[in-house]
């Protein structure tokens, strides 16, 4: 079955548009025809190799996606995606958010959050047979999923040589194939430059997925390594890290109708979902998730004042839940007015009708298909109860507690029985997520974010609610708000989880010892782990039935596509990708025409005095009325262009990939879409899929004319 995947994938490849796919590395030699067509200048073959230019300047953050663009380790990535370490380092006086920084010299860079990371991909390789091929047959449910799980970490365990290297098996196509990536993982992370949030976040919410966009999104990282070149904790003795390679960074920047490509790591796409699982999406999943995230928001904004130290400890995480509850908007927005779920309804009864028409096909998948639908069903059951208690587990004590104690039972298993996230490869990262819990928590935001949803989940009917948490907050006979609001009060003022150091010891703590314990949040997760882990087991069960039927389903999508000649690539899944197309405008409704530049003036005529979204470094406001453009002016707009638009394919976890020239240059970051094209991770459509990219020129301009980091330009490579 693997090598029909394959095969199909090879047949199929060569019919993809510039513009769709997020292509696996060593899929370009399948549409290498089409990527010199499109402008690429460098050798596709060369590019399927992740040892060589460009592919081994291209990093990973753990969420993120950055680039090398010095020979010493200067990484360049999305403001958004280092937000939490200028969080991190941001105080009421010292307002790195507010102000910006720029690390004049190495020794002035300040260490990242804690638990940052630089990953290098050195190499991907397919271990389908290693995880699916050797789990016996007959096992079902939480069985199957233990035997592929215990296989991927097996792999992960042999792969994993010292912690210097970070291994993890990825799946595609739903479980189809499966894949082992590894990567070189600097812990050494120091924060060298981030603009003013007035720059880097210019626009805020209101122009957050909008066109016309002037944000100036970019923040520099280095990686530092010990003096043998090897991966270190912080020390003032590291050394820059030295990459295989680095971007040239392109002064001139693109023009419209120019080939562009990004490398990087997406997050995750939907595009082979079924009709049923589409439906509940848009209807209930969004809508619901999207008003948590808002009232998630006022709550903060209700506790903490603007400029106050606890709202900014909660300003990351107001960002990323204004994010995500704006991309809702438009999903839903999108669905309404747009016929995907009669296309998906409409595909899948001509592919059923294609199952059927074949006595060897309908043997193979109609069984394990209808068993997928009946498994999608049934995970619905109990979505409105499991949405809330998502949401009331975001908050800082509850998680705490709850992991500290899961911990403890991991603890008393072999390494190698342990759950992903327990084990000793996991211990480093752990530990550095309690040490900055303090950075990013404040009592009475806890605790009022708690209160707010847990009078949520009171309202549900008694057959959805948890017996062991109604118990533990006298929930039996009503909601109380004002004894429950009491109760949180003396949860909050009497544990001790809020102090690093009693955090970083009850990580060597046993069982019995929380059992014994009176930290009120600590008796909590002790109350309610029996629930937590029969939940887990039972949805392991289901995504163990799962994972025997969606790659039959995957399978017959190939197949029938293959019979229709037309392409098919894996969902997105955190591993690297290349997509690649063209600089261009759109239509984002009749008698519109976005041109696919904006201009420092379009900027400053946004601009607000003192509006928190639209306000401007004065100097900023001089250099754009000195006009002194230098070497960065576009002729063609008469300015420099600040943002652009292209065809690329793009998804959450793109934030920070470099965008490319056909040469491979530098010019420019990808760090949104347009918002028309968000429902793009669902359903593709050429028209309205844009992306948005901060231009290398502004950049480099700012840079020298407003920020004053020219000690960074001076140590870059730029092509004229």
């Amino acid at each position: 079955m693997r090598r029909t995947l394959i095969a199909a994938l090879t047949l199929v490849g060569l019919q993809a548009t510039a513009d769709e796919g997020m292509w696996q590395p060593h899929q370009l030699n399948t549409i290498a025809d089409e990527l010199k067509q499109a402008g690429l200048q460098l050798d596709p073959a060369q590019m399927t190799n992740l040892s060589q230019f460009p592919m081994n300047a291209i990093i990973s953050l753990g969420g993120c996606t950055a680039s090398f663009v010095s020979p010493k380790g200067l990484v360049v990535t999305n403001h958004h995606c280092a937000y939490g370490s200028i969080q991190y380092n941001s105080t009421e006086q010292n307002n790195l958010l507010k102000d910006g920084f720029v690390a004049k010299t190495m020794k002035a860079e300040v260490a990242a959050a804690p638990g940052s990371r630089v990953y290098v991909t050195e190499s991907l390789t397919d271990v389908t047979d290693k995880v699916r091929g050797a789990v016996k047959s007959g096992l079902s449910g939480n069985a199957y999923y233990n035997a592929i799980e215990e296989n991927e970490k097996r792999l992960v365990a042999e792969c994993e040589t010292s912690q210097d290297y970070r291994c993890e098996v990825y799946s595609f196509h739903s479980g189809a194939s499966y894949f082992l990536i590894k990567q070189l993982a600097i812990r050494d992370v120091r924060l060298v430059y981030a603009p003013p949030s007035s720059i880097g976040k210019f626009g805020g919410d209101t122009d957050n997925w909008m066109w016309p966009r002037h944000t100036g999104d970019w923040s520099f990282y280095r990686a530092y390594v010990d003096k043998n070149g090897n991966p270190a904790d912080f020390s003032k003795d590291n050394v820059p890290y030295t990459p295989k390679a680095h971007l040239k960074v392109s002064v001139g920047g693109v023009d419209e109708g120019d080939y562009v490509m990004v490398l990087g790591y997406p997050g995750r796409t939907n595009r082979y979902r079924t009709p049923r699982e589409v439906e509940n999406e848009f209807t209930w999943v969004y809508p619901t998730a999207k008003r948590y995230r808002e009232e998630y928001i006022d709550v903060i904004k209700s506790v903490a004042p603007k400029g106050s130290d606890p709202r900014i400890k909660y300003e990351s995480t107001i960002a990323g839940l204004a994010n995500y509850a704006k991309n809702y908007g438009s999903m839903l927005e999108s669905y309404q007015r747009g016929d995907m779920l009669e296309r998906k309804i409409a595909f899948t009864k001509d592919l059923h009708s294609w199952i059927k028409a074949d006595e060897k096909r309908t043997a193979q998948y109609a069984s394990p298909i209808a068993t997928l639908d009946t498994l999608i069903e049934s995970s619905f059951e109990h979505q409105q109860r499991d949405l809330l208690v998502n949401y009331m587990g975001r908050t800082n004590m509850w998680d705490v507690a709850k992991s500290l104690y899961r911990l403890a039972h991991e603890h008393s298993k072999d390494d190698s029985q342990r759950e992903p996230g327990y084990q000793q490869r996991d211990m480093n990262r752990f530990k550095q997520s309690m040490q900055k819990v303090n950075r990013r928590y404040d009592p009475s935001v806890d605790k009022a974010v708690l209160l707010h949803f847990i009078k949520q989940y009171a309202a549900l009917p008694k057959s959805e609610r948890i017996a062991a948490f109604d118990q533990y907050f006298n929930l039996n006979k009503g909601f109380n708000e004002q004894a429950v609001s009491k109760q949180l009060d003396k949860m909050h003022s009497n544990t001790s989880l809020d102090e690093e150091a009693v955090r970083l010891a009850w990580m060597d703590k046993s069982v019995d010892e929380f059992k014994a314990s009176d930290d009120p949040f600590i008796r909590f997760a002790v109350s309610q782990y029996d629930y937590d882990m029969a939940t887990e087991n039972h949805a392991k069960d289901l995504a163990g039935e799962m994972l025997k039927a969606k790659p039959a389903y995957m399978d017959a999508i190939i197949a029938y596509k293959s019979s229709l000649d037309q392409p098919v690539y894996a969902d997105a899944n955190s591993s690297l990708r290349i997509t690649y197309g063209n600089v261009k405008g759109y239509s984002p409704k009749d008698g519109l025409m976005a041109t696919p530049f904006t201009t420092l003036e379009g900027m400053l005529a946004k601009y607000i005095p003192g509006d928190e979204e639209f306000d401007m470094p004065a100097n900023l406001i001089q250099a754009i009325n000195d006009k002194n453009y230098g070497p960065y002016k576009m002729d063609k707009i008469d300015s420099i262009p600040v943002n652009y638009l292209s065809t690329l394919d793009i998804t959450g976890g793109n934030s920070g990939s470099p965008t490319l020239n056909g040469k491979g240059e530098f010019v420019g970051l990808v760090f949104d879409g347009v918002y028309e094209s968000i429902i793009g991770d669902w359903d593709y459509d050429p028209s309205l899929k844009r992306a948005i990219h901060v231009s290398s020129p502004y950049m480099l301009w700012v840079m020298e004319q407003v920020d004053g980091a020219e000690n960074l330009i001076e140590e870059m490579t730029l092509s004229e």
